[in-house]
């Protein structure tokens, strides 16, 4: 019955704010417009399009807005106008009030506001889906920024993945994608993020984490969360000075070099994703802010961790080979690997496929931003996956989504950037450090423990084994002559490895020795 409420409620959003209207005047066509002109008899409809798209967002809740603020990103697919509006979902939502923000932390606290903090701004700085942020002092005296979770969250978030995971269920046993497209697990990852949102204490261990891994990049900064401050529903941090990124024309004024900003923001990305596999995964213009301090002038600065996408190592060595063959054009391996890796039908034709993503993937190269549109390659890659059976992979959804922010910022930034070239040598370098020495050597010094305590106790495990009657004693003493011979390997690695080592620093001295050296 739920389900049905919020059903209606959403049917009421649409035609109160006309946004049958507003998809049908998109059209052309003579007869669209005359049932445009139809559909609009006896409603109020005088408010600009944009107005109305995000007021009927923001009163449908957080889910919708979310879908605004990607909306939001992508000016190359909407009407200027249209996308003004939708950007002041990224940080301009209806604050709540600040009583009630108050009474949050109090009741989180349990002691008075002005025994927290020693002053607290009652105006939010912003305001967006889930929470709003003021900017308050601590007792001693240091500058922060405090992030209200909304009230009632839970429940407005529930009712809309409810129908969600109801919709994706009818799909997956009505559509012929239905088990192609994995709706059920692409909402279940989508439900587990936006309940990890709602959870501010996880967010703050994230910035936490994207902190680390970022401290030696000295391209962007993240807050330091001041976690004596944080709770479930509340999260103190470091107060950040900077300027939205989406105000160009201010940094550029200010002195800042656009076009390496938007180089880095590239770096900043494929570092997140293919060294650490942990990245910042809801990059709107409102999370983003350029630093002008002259210490930190032209760094990124990060906020609002709430959603963060994690990939496993085999997930991100499948994707960088994938980057890799698809910059240099190898278009047969990037088929390869989708055979190899499950996505598609093992009996897929390999020059079928590949000749199917060069016709996708080669007109865009060598083209800067403003050329091109990765959201028209991934729809014509959709296509294309659906003819050829290709499994959706429901744990790339949000580094897909994290792609189409990225290409907003950069074609905000720079439009004449050339995405392809100053990803290429990142993804080479990645690829060379994945299967070069360093990467065997701490691969090596994982091991070691499990191998320490193995090695010793081999002679006594095959004399126990020996010594007792068993039926599959044959297959049992293989299984261990095999794993003796992969521990065989791996010590002569080490010898071979540390040799190596070895002779290479006394060649290095004894070159550093001769004259000239």
């Amino acid at each position: 019955m739920k389900r049905l409420f919020r059903g209606i409620f959403i049917i009421w959003t649409v035609l109160r704010y006309g946004l049958d209207e507003l998809v049908l005047s998109s059209f052309e066509r003579p007869g669209l417009r005359l049932l445009t002109r139809i559909v609009s008899v006896g409603r109020d409809l005088r408010q600009p399009k944009g107005v109305r798209l995000r007021l009927a967002l923001q009163s449908l809740g957080p889910i919708f807005v979310k879908f605004g603020q990607v909306l939001s990103t992508r000016r190359d697919l909407l009407p200027a106008e249209i996308a003004d509006q939708l950007a002041l979902l990224q940080d301009q939502v209806q604050p709540f009030d600040s009583n009630v923000a108050v009474a949050i932390i109090e009741r989180s606290f349990g002691r008075p506001l002005d025994q927290i903090f020693a002053t607290f701004e009652r105006q939010p700085v912003a305001s967006a889906s889930i929470a709003q942020v003021h900017f308050a002092t601590l007792p001693q005296g240091r500058e922060v920024a405090v992030k209200v979770l909304r009230p009632g969250m839970l429940g407005l978030i529930e009712k809309d993945l409810a129908l969600m995971h109801m919709m994706a269920g009818w799909v997956e046993r009505l559509s012929a994608d239905g088990k192609r497209l994995k709706p059920r697990e692409v909402v279940a990852e989508f439900d587990t993020y936006l309940h990890d949102e709602l959870d501010l204490l996880r967010e703050a261990a994230n910035a936490a984490q994207l902190r680390r891994n970022m401290q030696g990049l000295d391209l962007v900064m993240i807050p330091e969360i001041v976690w004596d401050y944080c709770m479930p529903d509340v999260m103190v941090m470091e107060r950040m000075k900077g300027v939205p990124i989406n105000q160009v024309q201010r940094l550029r004024e200010a002195g800042v070099d656009i076009k390496k900003l938007a180089r880095d923001g590239v770096t900043i990305f494929f570092t997140q994703v293919f060294r650490d596999g942990f990245f910042h995964a809801d990059m709107h213009p409102g999370n983003i802010q350029v630093s002008l301090a002259p210490e930190t002038f032209g760094r990124y600065i990060s906020l609002d961790f709430g959603i963060v996408g994690t990939l496993n190592e085999v997930d991100k060595e499948y994707l960088a080979q994938n980057f890799t063959a698809f910059f240099r054009r190898d278009y047969k391996r990037v088929a390869e690997l989708h055979i190899e890796s499950g996505w598609v039908p093992a009996a897929t034709r390999v020059d079928e496929l590949e000749s199917a993503i060069r016709a996708v993937c080669e007109p865009y190269f060598d083209r800067p931003l403003k050329e091109i549109s990765l959201g028209l390659v991934l729809m014509r890659l959709f296509q294309t996956s659906r003819r050829f059976q290709v499994e959706i992979q429901p744990q790339l959804v949000l580094l897909q989504k994290t792609l189409l922010n990225i290409e907003g910022l950069g074609r905000d930034l720079d439009p004449d950037l050339d995405l392809w070239s100053t990803a290429k040598p990142f993804l080479e370098t990645w690829m060379l450090e994945q299967v070069g020495p360093a990467k065997l050597w701490a691969q090596l010094k994982a091991e070691a423990p499990l191998y320490a305590k193995l090695l010793p106790a081999l002679p006594r495990v095959l004399h126990h084994f020996l010594s007792q009657p068993h039926s599959g004693k044959q297959r049992d003493l293989e299984q261990l002559i095999a794993e003796q011979r992969r521990t065989n390997r791996l010590l002569q690695a080490i010898v071979y490895g540390g040799l190596g080592f070895f002779l290479g620093m006394v060649a290095m001295e004894w070159l550093s020795a001769m004259p000239g050296g």
